[in-house]
Protein backbone atom coordinates (compact mmCIF):
# COMPACT_ATOMS: atom_id res chain seq x y z
CA UNK A 1 0.00 0.00 0.00
CA UNK A 2 1.30 3.43 -0.95
CA UNK A 3 0.18 6.94 -0.02
CA UNK A 4 1.16 9.61 -2.49
CA UNK A 5 0.61 13.27 -3.19
CA UNK A 6 -1.66 13.72 -6.19
CA UNK A 7 -0.63 15.92 -9.07
CA UNK A 8 -3.26 18.64 -9.46
CA UNK A 9 -2.18 19.11 -13.07
CA UNK A 10 -2.87 15.43 -13.82
CA UNK A 11 -6.47 14.66 -14.84
CA UNK A 12 -6.09 10.98 -13.96
CA UNK A 13 -5.02 11.81 -10.40
CA UNK A 14 -7.86 14.29 -9.98
CA UNK A 15 -10.40 11.77 -11.30
CA UNK A 16 -9.16 9.10 -8.88
CA UNK A 17 -9.48 11.50 -5.97
CA UNK A 18 -13.01 12.51 -7.00
CA UNK A 19 -14.22 9.00 -7.85
CA UNK A 20 -13.19 7.23 -4.64
CA UNK A 21 -16.20 8.17 -2.42
CA UNK A 22 -18.60 7.21 -5.23
CA UNK A 23 -17.12 3.71 -5.13
CA UNK A 24 -16.94 3.59 -1.34
CA UNK A 25 -20.58 4.57 -0.69
CA UNK A 26 -22.10 2.91 -3.74
CA UNK A 27 -24.50 0.75 -1.70
CA UNK A 28 -25.24 3.31 1.02
CA UNK A 29 -28.73 4.83 0.92
CA UNK A 30 -27.94 7.94 3.00
CA UNK A 31 -24.74 9.26 1.43
CA UNK A 32 -25.19 12.31 -0.82
CA UNK A 33 -22.45 13.07 -3.36
CA UNK A 34 -20.76 16.38 -3.79
CA UNK A 35 -21.05 17.43 -7.41
CA UNK A 36 -17.92 16.32 -9.23
CA UNK A 37 -17.48 19.76 -10.77
CA UNK A 38 -17.52 21.34 -7.29
CA UNK A 39 -14.73 19.07 -6.05
CA UNK A 40 -12.76 19.68 -9.24
CA UNK A 41 -13.08 23.42 -8.62
CA UNK A 42 -11.76 23.04 -5.06
CA UNK A 43 -8.67 21.31 -6.49
CA UNK A 44 -8.06 24.09 -9.03
CA UNK A 45 -5.29 26.26 -7.62
CA UNK A 46 -5.58 28.77 -10.45
CA UNK A 47 -9.25 29.59 -9.78
CA UNK A 48 -10.35 28.67 -6.26
CA UNK A 49 -10.13 31.76 -3.97
CA UNK A 50 -8.61 29.88 -1.01
CA UNK A 51 -5.28 29.59 -2.80
CA UNK A 52 -4.87 33.36 -3.00
CA UNK A 53 -3.99 33.41 0.69
CA UNK A 54 -3.36 29.80 1.77
CA UNK A 55 -2.10 26.37 0.69
CA UNK A 56 -3.39 22.81 0.39
CA UNK A 57 -2.29 19.43 -0.92
CA UNK A 58 -4.17 16.18 -1.42
CA UNK A 59 -3.21 12.52 -1.03
CA UNK A 60 -4.54 9.13 -2.06
CA UNK A 61 -3.78 5.65 -0.72
CA UNK A 62 -3.39 2.94 -3.37
CA UNK A 63 -2.67 -0.76 -3.58
CA UNK A 64 -2.32 -2.72 -6.81
CA UNK A 65 -3.83 0.18 -8.73
CA UNK A 66 -6.91 0.42 -6.51
CA UNK A 67 -7.70 3.56 -4.50
CA UNK A 68 -8.32 2.77 -0.83
CA UNK A 69 -8.44 6.22 0.74
CA UNK A 70 -7.95 9.94 0.28
CA UNK A 71 -7.31 13.05 2.38
CA UNK A 72 -6.52 16.75 2.07
CA UNK A 73 -4.10 18.81 4.15
CA UNK A 74 -4.70 22.56 4.50
CA UNK A 75 -2.73 25.51 5.81
CA UNK A 76 -5.17 28.42 6.23
CA UNK A 77 -3.17 31.56 6.92
CA UNK A 78 -6.29 33.68 7.54
CA UNK A 79 -7.58 31.22 10.14
CA UNK A 80 -4.25 31.12 11.96
CA UNK A 81 -3.89 34.90 11.97
CA UNK A 82 -7.46 35.46 13.18
CA UNK A 83 -7.26 32.83 15.92
CA UNK A 84 -3.60 33.29 16.89
CA UNK A 85 -3.00 29.63 16.07
CA UNK A 86 -0.45 27.58 14.17
CA UNK A 87 -2.64 24.74 13.01
CA UNK A 88 -3.24 22.71 9.87
CA UNK A 89 -6.59 21.19 8.83
CA UNK A 90 -7.46 17.83 7.40
CA UNK A 91 -10.32 17.57 4.93
CA UNK A 92 -11.81 15.19 2.33
CA UNK A 93 -10.97 12.20 4.55
CA UNK A 94 -12.39 8.97 3.15
CA UNK A 95 -11.07 5.48 3.79
CA UNK A 96 -11.93 1.82 3.74
CA UNK A 97 -12.23 0.27 7.20
CA UNK A 98 -8.53 -0.36 7.77
CA UNK A 99 -6.43 1.47 10.37
CA UNK A 100 -3.19 0.81 8.45
CA UNK A 101 -4.57 2.79 5.54
CA UNK A 102 -6.11 5.60 7.57
CA UNK A 103 -3.00 5.92 9.74
CA UNK A 104 -0.86 6.19 6.62
CA UNK A 105 -3.10 8.93 5.24
CA UNK A 106 -2.93 10.89 8.49
CA UNK A 107 0.83 10.39 8.69
CA UNK A 108 1.07 12.12 5.31
CA UNK A 109 -0.95 15.04 6.75
CA UNK A 110 1.23 15.21 9.88
CA UNK A 111 4.44 15.24 7.86
CA UNK A 112 3.02 17.89 5.54
CA UNK A 113 1.97 20.04 8.50
CA UNK A 114 5.30 19.73 10.31
CA UNK A 115 7.19 20.67 7.15
CA UNK A 116 5.24 23.94 7.14
CA UNK A 117 5.92 24.64 10.80
CA UNK A 118 2.50 23.75 12.19
CA UNK A 119 2.24 22.31 15.69
CA UNK A 120 -1.41 21.26 15.69
CA UNK A 121 -3.91 19.51 13.39
CA UNK A 122 -7.65 20.13 13.44
CA UNK A 123 -10.57 18.89 11.42
CA UNK A 124 -12.25 17.96 9.33
CA UNK A 125 -12.67 21.48 8.03
CA UNK A 126 -12.87 22.65 4.43
CA UNK A 127 -11.27 25.44 2.47
CA UNK A 128 -14.19 27.86 2.82
CA UNK A 129 -15.68 29.06 6.10
CA UNK A 130 -18.38 26.59 7.14
CA UNK A 131 -17.44 23.95 4.57
CA UNK A 132 -16.97 20.31 5.50
CA UNK A 133 -17.03 20.74 9.27
CA UNK A 134 -17.00 17.57 11.36
CA UNK A 135 -17.36 13.84 11.00
CA UNK A 136 -20.76 12.28 11.58
CA UNK A 137 -20.76 10.30 14.85
CA UNK A 138 -24.52 9.98 15.42
CA UNK A 139 -27.44 9.83 12.99
CA UNK A 140 -26.18 7.34 10.41
CA UNK A 141 -29.70 6.26 9.40
CA UNK A 142 -30.69 9.75 8.21
CA UNK A 143 -30.04 11.61 5.00
CA UNK A 144 -27.91 14.74 5.58
CA UNK A 145 -28.84 18.35 5.07
CA UNK A 146 -27.57 19.76 1.79
CA UNK A 147 -23.83 20.34 1.92
CA UNK A 148 -23.35 18.52 5.24
CA UNK A 149 -21.04 15.54 5.38
CA UNK A 150 -22.04 11.90 5.80
CA UNK A 151 -19.65 9.06 6.58
CA UNK A 152 -19.53 5.50 7.87
CA UNK A 153 -19.69 4.84 11.65
CA UNK A 154 -16.15 3.42 11.71
CA UNK A 155 -14.60 6.79 10.82
CA UNK A 156 -14.63 7.93 14.46
CA UNK A 157 -12.51 4.91 15.40
CA UNK A 158 -10.07 5.49 12.53
CA UNK A 159 -9.55 9.13 13.46
CA UNK A 160 -9.02 8.36 17.15
CA UNK A 161 -6.62 5.55 16.27
CA UNK A 162 -4.49 8.11 14.44
CA UNK A 163 -4.11 10.07 17.69
CA UNK A 164 -6.94 12.60 17.55
CA UNK A 165 -9.35 13.45 20.34
CA UNK A 166 -12.62 15.33 20.39
CA UNK A 167 -12.49 19.11 20.24
CA UNK A 168 -16.23 19.82 20.09
CA UNK A 169 -19.50 18.59 18.60
CA UNK A 170 -22.16 20.14 16.39
CA UNK A 171 -25.80 19.11 16.83
CA UNK A 172 -28.45 18.97 14.11
CA UNK A 173 -32.10 18.06 14.53
CA UNK A 174 -35.69 18.52 13.54
CA UNK A 175 -38.13 20.95 15.05
CA UNK A 176 -41.71 19.82 15.55
CA UNK A 177 -43.67 21.69 12.88
CA UNK A 178 -46.97 20.54 14.40
CA UNK A 179 -46.28 22.61 17.54
CA UNK A 180 -44.33 25.67 16.39
CA UNK A 181 -43.71 28.76 18.48
CA UNK A 182 -45.74 29.83 21.47
CA UNK A 183 -48.01 32.83 21.13
CA UNK A 184 -45.85 34.55 23.76
CA UNK A 185 -42.76 34.44 21.52
CA UNK A 186 -44.78 35.81 18.60
CA UNK A 187 -46.07 38.68 20.73
CA UNK A 188 -42.55 39.46 21.89
CA UNK A 189 -41.36 39.56 18.28
CA UNK A 190 -44.07 42.04 17.30
CA UNK A 191 -43.36 44.26 20.31
CA UNK A 192 -39.64 44.21 19.56
CA UNK A 193 -40.22 45.26 15.96
CA UNK A 194 -42.52 48.07 17.06
CA UNK A 195 -40.31 49.29 19.89
CA UNK A 196 -36.89 48.93 18.28
CA UNK A 197 -37.70 49.60 14.64
CA UNK A 198 -36.54 46.19 13.42
CA UNK A 199 -37.95 45.14 10.06
CA UNK A 200 -37.67 42.05 7.88
CA UNK A 201 -36.53 42.13 4.28
CA UNK A 202 -37.75 39.41 1.93
CA UNK A 203 -36.54 38.52 -1.54
CA UNK A 204 -38.16 37.51 -4.80
CA UNK A 205 -35.12 36.82 -6.99
CA UNK A 206 -31.60 35.47 -6.79
CA UNK A 207 -30.34 38.66 -8.41
CA UNK A 208 -31.59 40.69 -5.45
CA UNK A 209 -29.65 38.48 -3.06
CA UNK A 210 -26.47 38.46 -5.12
CA UNK A 211 -26.52 42.26 -5.20
CA UNK A 212 -26.18 42.49 -1.40
CA UNK A 213 -23.45 39.83 -1.07
CA UNK A 214 -20.82 42.43 0.01
CA UNK A 215 -23.10 43.56 2.85
CA UNK A 216 -23.71 39.97 3.90
CA UNK A 217 -19.96 39.37 4.10
CA UNK A 218 -19.56 42.21 6.59
CA UNK A 219 -22.52 41.03 8.66
CA UNK A 220 -21.37 37.42 8.66
CA UNK A 221 -17.84 38.37 9.67
CA UNK A 222 -19.23 40.56 12.46
CA UNK A 223 -21.73 37.97 13.70
CA UNK A 224 -19.18 35.18 14.06
CA UNK A 225 -15.99 37.08 14.80
CA UNK A 226 -14.31 35.67 17.87
CA UNK A 227 -16.02 32.29 17.70
CA UNK A 228 -13.84 29.19 17.70
CA UNK A 229 -12.66 28.19 14.25
CA UNK A 230 -13.75 31.38 12.51
CA UNK A 231 -11.76 33.12 9.83
CA UNK A 232 -12.99 36.22 7.97
CA UNK A 233 -14.52 35.69 4.54
CA UNK A 234 -12.85 37.52 1.68
CA UNK A 235 -14.71 39.33 -1.11
CA UNK A 236 -13.87 36.54 -3.58
CA UNK A 237 -15.07 33.91 -1.11
CA UNK A 238 -18.41 35.59 -0.39
CA UNK A 239 -19.06 35.77 -4.14
CA UNK A 240 -18.36 32.04 -4.42
CA UNK A 241 -20.42 31.21 -1.32
CA UNK A 242 -23.30 33.34 -2.55
CA UNK A 243 -23.38 31.73 -5.99
CA UNK A 244 -23.21 28.25 -4.47
CA UNK A 245 -25.90 29.11 -1.94
CA UNK A 246 -28.15 30.52 -4.64
CA UNK A 247 -27.73 27.42 -6.79
CA UNK A 248 -29.84 25.51 -4.23
CA UNK A 249 -31.84 28.40 -2.77
CA UNK A 250 -35.37 29.60 -3.05
CA UNK A 251 -34.92 33.35 -2.42
CA UNK A 252 -38.26 33.46 -0.61
CA UNK A 253 -36.78 31.31 2.18
CA UNK A 254 -33.98 33.76 2.92
CA UNK A 255 -34.74 36.71 5.19
CA UNK A 256 -32.74 39.54 6.70
CA UNK A 257 -33.49 41.59 9.82
CA UNK A 258 -32.69 45.30 9.58
CA UNK A 259 -32.40 48.18 12.00
CA UNK A 260 -33.14 51.13 9.74
CA UNK A 261 -30.81 50.48 6.76
CA UNK A 262 -28.35 48.21 8.60
CA UNK A 263 -28.49 44.41 8.43
CA UNK A 264 -28.36 43.09 11.99
CA UNK A 265 -29.42 39.48 11.52
CA UNK A 266 -30.05 36.81 8.94
CA UNK A 267 -32.01 33.60 8.38
CA UNK A 268 -30.87 31.23 5.62
CA UNK A 269 -33.13 28.29 4.81
CA UNK A 270 -33.10 25.98 1.80
CA UNK A 271 -35.18 23.21 0.30
CA UNK A 272 -33.48 19.90 1.07
CA UNK A 273 -32.76 18.45 -2.37
CA UNK A 274 -30.49 15.65 -1.14
CA UNK A 275 -32.65 12.88 -2.60
CA UNK A 276 -32.37 14.52 -5.99
CA UNK A 277 -28.61 14.92 -5.64
CA UNK A 278 -28.29 11.22 -4.89
CA UNK A 279 -29.73 10.42 -8.32
CA UNK A 280 -27.27 12.61 -10.22
CA UNK A 281 -24.14 10.51 -9.65
CA UNK A 282 -22.44 13.85 -9.08
CA UNK A 283 -23.16 15.16 -12.58
CA UNK A 284 -25.61 17.78 -13.82
CA UNK A 285 -25.71 16.36 -17.34
CA UNK A 286 -27.36 14.73 -19.10
CA UNK A 287 -30.16 14.17 -16.54
CA UNK A 288 -28.82 15.27 -13.16
CA UNK A 289 -30.39 18.73 -13.46
CA UNK A 290 -33.81 17.13 -13.89
CA UNK A 291 -33.55 15.12 -10.65
CA UNK A 292 -32.47 18.25 -8.77
CA UNK A 293 -35.25 20.37 -10.30
CA UNK A 294 -37.93 17.78 -9.49
CA UNK A 295 -36.75 17.44 -5.87
CA UNK A 296 -36.63 21.20 -5.54
CA UNK A 297 -40.31 21.35 -6.53
CA UNK A 298 -41.56 18.42 -4.43
CA UNK A 299 -39.45 18.15 -1.26
CA UNK A 300 -41.18 18.53 2.09
CA UNK A 301 -37.84 18.99 3.88
CA UNK A 302 -36.27 22.37 4.66
CA UNK A 303 -32.76 22.96 6.02
CA UNK A 304 -31.97 25.97 8.19
CA UNK A 305 -28.22 26.37 8.54
CA UNK A 306 -27.67 30.08 8.83
CA UNK A 307 -29.02 32.06 11.79
CA UNK A 308 -26.94 34.96 13.03
CA UNK A 309 -27.15 38.26 14.91
CA UNK A 310 -24.37 40.86 15.02
CA UNK A 311 -22.94 41.07 18.57
CA UNK A 312 -24.22 44.52 19.57
CA UNK A 313 -27.82 43.34 19.15
CA UNK A 314 -27.55 40.13 21.17
CA UNK A 315 -30.25 40.06 23.82
CA UNK A 316 -32.18 42.97 22.32
CA UNK A 317 -34.90 40.95 20.63
CA UNK A 318 -34.00 40.31 16.96
CA UNK A 319 -33.65 36.59 17.64
CA UNK A 320 -37.37 36.39 18.49
CA UNK A 321 -38.03 38.12 15.18
CA UNK A 322 -35.88 35.59 13.28
CA UNK A 323 -37.51 32.57 14.89
CA UNK A 324 -40.95 33.98 14.15
CA UNK A 325 -39.92 34.41 10.51
CA UNK A 326 -38.64 30.84 10.49
CA UNK A 327 -42.07 29.55 11.49
CA UNK A 328 -43.80 31.78 8.97
CA UNK A 329 -41.54 30.35 6.28
CA UNK A 330 -42.18 26.66 6.84
CA UNK A 331 -45.92 27.28 7.34
CA UNK A 332 -46.25 29.35 4.17
CA UNK A 333 -44.36 26.93 1.94
CA UNK A 334 -45.74 23.73 3.41
CA UNK A 335 -42.57 22.09 4.70
CA UNK A 336 -43.34 19.19 7.03
CA UNK A 337 -39.76 18.63 8.21
CA UNK A 338 -37.41 21.44 9.23
CA UNK A 339 -33.82 20.62 10.17
CA UNK A 340 -31.76 23.05 12.21
CA UNK A 341 -28.25 22.36 11.01
CA UNK A 342 -25.04 22.20 13.06
CA UNK A 343 -25.46 24.17 16.27
CA UNK A 344 -22.29 23.98 18.35
CA UNK A 345 -22.65 22.19 21.67
CA UNK A 346 -21.25 25.14 23.61
CA UNK A 347 -23.45 27.71 21.85
CA UNK A 348 -25.75 28.00 24.84
CA UNK A 349 -27.56 31.02 23.41
CA UNK A 350 -28.61 29.22 20.22
CA UNK A 351 -29.49 26.00 22.01
CA UNK A 352 -31.59 27.93 24.49
CA UNK A 353 -33.33 30.02 21.85
CA UNK A 354 -34.08 26.96 19.71
CA UNK A 355 -35.94 25.55 22.71
CA UNK A 356 -38.72 27.95 21.75
CA UNK A 357 -39.46 25.11 19.33
CA UNK A 358 -39.87 21.47 20.31
CA UNK A 359 -36.57 20.06 19.05
CA UNK A 360 -35.40 16.52 18.42
CA UNK A 361 -31.60 16.56 18.11
CA UNK A 362 -30.78 13.54 15.95
CA UNK A 363 -27.34 14.08 14.41
CA UNK A 364 -23.91 14.85 15.82
CA UNK A 365 -20.84 15.94 13.87
CA UNK A 366 -17.49 15.96 15.66
CA UNK A 367 -14.40 18.06 15.13
CA UNK A 368 -11.09 16.53 16.27
CA UNK A 369 -7.66 17.88 17.14
CA UNK A 370 -4.20 16.75 18.14
CA UNK A 371 -0.86 18.34 18.93
CA UNK A 372 2.06 17.34 16.76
Amino acid sequence: MNVRLIDLENKSDINKFIQFPFDLYRKNSCWVPQMRSDTRFVLDRSSYPFYKHSAADFFIAEENGKTLGRIGSLSNSRFNKSNNRNTAFFYFFESVNDTDISNALFKAVFNWARARGHDHVYGPKGLLQGAGIGLLVEGFDQIPAVGISYNFPYYDRLVKNAGFHKNFDYYSGYLDTTVGLSEKVKRVAEKVKERSGFWVRKFKSKEELLAIAPELRLVYNSAFSGSEGFSPITEDEITLISKRMLSIADPRLIKLVYKEDQIIGFLFSYPNISRGLQKTNGRLFPFGWFHIWREFKTTKYMDTNGIGIIPEYHGLGPTAVIYTELEKTFREFGFDFVETVQTREDNIASLGESSHFVMNWTKTHRVYEMDL
